[in-house]
């Protein structure tokens, strides 16, 4: 059962008309990501349908990210109030997207803010014992400063990894049980992801579509189908880089069991 690693069903569905019609074809496992009820209800009634029927599971995951502070300043308490009422009820795979954006002069200036949010979240990762799943730009200096939290967590993904090898392999070195999720950049000539997904280790992979919101080269959005290409260039990576040569169903495998590792706690 092939599954993506980080997406967005509420927002792909206001995309595209058949977008779950088209997960239950691949029967794709999906982690979702939701920063307000609205999309996590959507969610939830999902991940609901798939038990009662036996289709492909949803791992459910709420976060306040970190660019709302800049975007929409008058939700952030609402996410957050929302987050602690879902982490409490038990309905939460993991916490996030999560984390840092300084990636232009308007999300740096939410910086403190989005310091203060992500020591909060991080806090209740811990008092629950929940994966993160953080999103960072330009921003792994922060990541570093935090190596104590991070270290007590049980998994540490890392959406649309963009960071090095290095700093991938130093948080592992250092005990964070941190997973390293890559999508459609490694096909858009992203030098850092492509040179990570290609070297890392097969137990720290994870991959993903960022539904809808990581268009391969000519397309207006990403979706499921999108999966199968990114998995398919990350096998070519690999092979060209000289790693222990894996087919593309290999790393679906790869990808499959860190998958139900991380959301669900179990292995394939």
């Amino acid at each position: 059962m092939p599954s993506d690693a980080h997406c967005h069903p509420f927002d792909l569905a206001h995309k595209k008309a058949d977008a779950e019609a088209m997960r239950l074809a691949l029967n794709l496992s999906v982690a979702a990501s939701s920063w307000n009820e609205d999309e996590f209800i959507y969610h939830e009634a999902l991940a609901e349908q798939a038990v009662k029927t036996g289709g492909p599971p949803i791992a459910l995951c709420f976060g306040v990210h970190p660019q709302l502070p800049s975007s929409e300043p008058g939700a952030v308490q609402f996410s957050l109030n929302a987050l602690y009422r879902f982490a409490a009820g038990g309905k939460l795979a993991a916490i996030g997207e999560i984390g840092f954006d300084l990636f232009d002069e308007a999300y740096k200036a939410t910086e403190t803010i989005q310091e203060r949010l992500f020591k909060e979240q991080i806090g209740l990762a811990r008092q629950y014992n929940l994966p993160v799943v953080l999103h960072v730009r330009k921003a792994m200096d922060k990541v570093f400063s935090y190596l104590r939290e991070l270290t007590a967590l049980p998994a540490v993904v890392f959406h649309s990894y963009a960071g090095t090898y290095e700093e991938a392999l130093a948080l592992r070195k250092r005990g964070v049980a941190a997973y390293f999720s890559f999508g459609s950049p490694i096909m858009l000539n992203h030098r850092k992801a492509m040179r990570a997904c290609a070297l890392l280790p097969q137990e720290v992979l994870l991959f993903e579509t960022d539904a809808p919101y990581q268009s391969q080269r000519g397309k207006p959005f990403s979706d499921y189908g999108d999966l199968c290409q990114v998995v398919k260039w990350a096998a070519r990576l690999r092979s060209e880089a000289g790693t222990i040569a894996h087919t593309e169903q290999e790393l679906h495998a790869t990808n499959d069991e860190n998958f139900s590792r991380v959301y669900f706690h179990t292995s394939v």
